[in-house]
């Protein structure tokens, strides 16, 4: 059994491979840029509009509703980024009902990118709203005795959420290789369906925590650190 889809190589030639992540990770996003060109070349202001048109409604309000409730200033602005991740990984995730696909977010490489999008976003939303100077201040508040905790702190939760993630999609996974093997007609389909439960709540809470992290850089006062351990722990 595949755990990761890095160990699935489809194509090798003079020592490079590609392998199933990085093929799963451009089909999910050809896939997203394909159906929002096809919802947003129709959209209509008028009183008729398509389903499509309603459910991408529904999918941004929801998630900017879900930014401010976060307590983000100017959730708009934050959206675009914000909702990319959670789309992406909702949708990588979903398509695991599909027969020989494995979800890229299955790889540590692929949650590790991730990750890393939110570590160079959080910076940059940071100094854009509070310059250069005032984002450096977050790292030595409340005192300059804390700069190399703060340091390590910012390192260590974009680990945290590339392994979280991680993690549970590799066990998912894992878990339904071994019902497979003990009741191959029964516990699939009941684990597939937690399984896609499962990955839209691992979408959600990586949003989530990327929005956390992004507001509380950006915003004048910082973020208390009890507000992001409780957000941490329910994502375990």
């Amino acid at each position: 059994m595949e755990i990761s889809p890095d160990s699935w190589i489809l194509y090798e030639w003079s020592g490079w491979q590609l392998n199933a992540t990085v093929v799963f990770t451009w089909a999910v996003m050809a896939l997203l840029v394909l159906v929002s060109w096809m919802i947003t070349a129709r959209l209509s202001e008028g009183e008729t509009v398509s389903r499509w048109q309603v459910l991408l409604e529904v999918i941004i309000t929801t998630i900017q509703d879900q930014i401010d409730e976060v307590g983000a200033e100017d959730p708009s602005r934050y959206l675009p980024f914000i909702g990319t991740l959670f789309l992406f990984i909702a949708t990588a995730n979903i398509l695991s009902i599909v027969p020989g696909y494995q979800p890229p977010t299955g790889s540590l490489s692929t949650t590790a990118a991730l990750a890393i999008c939110v570590l160079i976003a959080v910076p940059l939303f940071s100094i854009s709203r509070r310059g250069f100077g005032g984002y450096l201040k977050t790292y030595i508040q409340p005192s300059p005795l804390m700069l190399p905790f703060n340091i390590v702190s910012e390192m260590s939760r974009t680990i945290a959420l590339a392994v979280r993630l991680y993690g549970n999609v590799m066990s998912g996974t894992v878990i339904v290789g071994i019902l497979i093997s003990v009741a191959p007609f029964f516990f699939p389909v009941v684990m597939q369906l937690l399984g896609l439960l499962t990955g839209l709540i691992q979408a959600y809470i990586f949003a989530i925590l990327a929005i956390v992290y992004i507001a509380s850089a950006s915003r004048s006062g910082s973020q208390p650190a009890a507000e992001c351990t409780h957000l941490n722990n329910q994502g375990d």
